[in-house]
């Protein structure tokens, strides 16, 4: 099986890593636009051999895992390109916009829209790792507009990989990741600016950051390059959310205002039934 990774970071280096591991058969193919990652995934070993754009018609499998604003202007492309038999899929946060750029495209029927909840804030060659996706789960959006065969294809893949799989309409997957994804990067994104902005006037700031912080601001360090698309392709439901969560900030602020500090700890004490919820997350996808 010739698989096409196409953008070798952390979730294209990462399936790359997997899919050899479980397919031994599987020969690798890897693009990206920047050379030195090209050559550092070769030196790494989740790639056999460099590629260029034109190779995918040599491919069976193509795995597009680039910035989601270059995803939608080089998939149509790649579909003009793949054998009639080729499964091409992404795994792009937000899917409204490249399912309506491809919906006719006379191959639609070879593209599956994914999306594996899965990844950390490191980015490039370096950051792939083994069982990055093992027991997370993989969104599809419109399944049923790709062909039955590749659908098969696609799962054997995702099941080898460990994955469990989850079907969403893009608007409506768009609109949850807005608030369980995206408006954690933002908060993490504008944390980390105002400590960085504080820390000019007070340099031993950061020696008194204990785990709290830095769990918290973790995400600021994922790529700028990979989420200022994802914010622009996801803009209204990125503001909509991001009116809630400031409304709850100017909300806890009046309270402090007011001294009202009964209030603040319901406030807490109902949000902290969150322990719970995700407690359940986590044993079902366990």
């Amino acid at each position: 099986m010739n698989v096409f990774v196409i953008g070798l970071g952390l979730i294209g280096g990462s399936m790359a890593l997997d899919i050899k591991q479980s397919n031994k058969k599987a020969h690798i193919m890897g693009f990206d636009a920047n050379e030195a990652h090209m050559n550092r995934a070769l030196e790494i070993g989740f790639i056999d051999e460099k590629a260029s754009p034109e190779d995918v018609s040599k491919a069976d499998v193509v795995i597009v895992s680039i910035p989601v604003n270059a995803s939608v202007k080089l998939i149509p492309g790649l579909l003009d390109k793949v054998k009639d038999n080729a499964l091409v899929f992404d795994v792009g946060s937000t899917k409204s916009l490249i399912c309506k750029a491809l919906e006719g495209h006379e191959k639609r029927r070879n593209f599956l829209a994914t999306h594996p909840i899965a990844g950390t804030e490191f980015s490039g060659p370096e950051a792939a790792v083994e069982g990055l996706f093992r027991g997370k789960t993989n969104i599809v959006c419109e399944v049923e507009k790709t062909a039955f065969k590749l659908q098969e294809k696609a799962f054997g893949i995702f099941n080898d990989l460990g994955m469990r799989i989850c079907y969403m309409e893009p608007k409506s997957h768009d609109k949850h990741i807005a608030y369980v994804s995206h408006l954690s990067h933002i908060s993490s994104f504008m944390l980390g600016k105002t400590v960085i902005e504080k820390e000019k006037n007070e340099r031993d700031i950061f020696d008194m950051a204990g785990s709290g912080f830095e769990s918290t601001v973790r995400l600021a360090k994922s790529s700028p390059e990979m989420w200022q698309p994802i914010f622009e392709h996801n803009k209204e439901n990125v503001i909509e959310t991001l009116d809630e969560y400031i409304a709850n900030l100017q909300k806890f602020k009046e309270l402090m205002e007011a001294g009202n500090f009964d209030a603040i700890y319901k406030e807490m004490a109902d949000t902290n039934r969150i322990k719970e919820i995700l407690k359940g997350i986590s044993i079902k996808t366990s």
